[in-house]
């Protein structure tokens, strides 16, 4: 079904909902549901809102909303921002960070997220798929890797034998490639 035909199927199954809810509190929580899927189609949302569940599905890491080479520069553009988003991922030395704005209170703050870890680890548990492509050192792999034009969903390569993950963060426009933790390596399966 596409995204547009859902929406509107679920908008409808909200307001019937409503209609047969007699708790004024209940039917506001059902008003904010509904005025959010209005807000996606109204803003033109509609696509960005279709790519997100189709990313939701793949158990991907978060979508990065920025790249910043460190702290320092992250926090900079936070504090320069006159609207930041109320939340969102961020890469900052390749690492993933939150970012959490709260608007009433002009409250900003950027703090270390371990997704990549638990992503990490949920690979290894699942079984790792076959590397896409394996090279002798780190710098064949990260030219190769710049060469690629806008990469997919991340990927397994080896370099020197060992497993990483390769990762294209098309918002941000960032690549990187993780090393496996060498304590997580002796647990793959052979």
């Amino acid at each position: 079904m596409s995204t547009r035909k859902l929406l509107s199927k679920a908008k409808a199954l909200i307001a019937e909902i409503q209609s047969n809810t007699a708790s004024p509190e209940q039917r506001e929580l059902l008003d904010a549901v509904f005025d959010a899927l209005l807000f996606i189609d109204s803003t033109g949302q509609l696509y960005v809102f279709e790519d997100y569940r189709k990313h939701l599905a793949s158990n991907d890491l978060p979508l990065a909303l920025a790249s910043f080479d460190t702290l320092q520069a992250a926090e900079a553009w936070l504090r320069e921002t006159p609207e930041p988003p109320s939340s969102a991922s961020l890469l900052i030395g390749g690492q993933y960070h939150e970012l959490v704005f709260i608007r009433e209170q002009n409250h900003r703050r950027i703090f270390p997220h371990p997704v990549l870890e638990h992503v990490l680890n949920g690979l290894l548990r699942d079984g790792l798929p076959a590397p896409v492509a394996s090279f002798a050192t780190r710098q064949d792999a990260e030219a190769w890797f710049q060469r690629l034009p806008a990469p997919g969903n991340p990927f397994i390569i080896h370099i020197a034998g060992e497993p990483h993950l390769a990762v294209y963060q098309p918002r941000a426009q960032h690549r990187a490639i993780y090393p496996f933790p060498r304590s997580l390596n002796s647990h793959e399966p052979g």
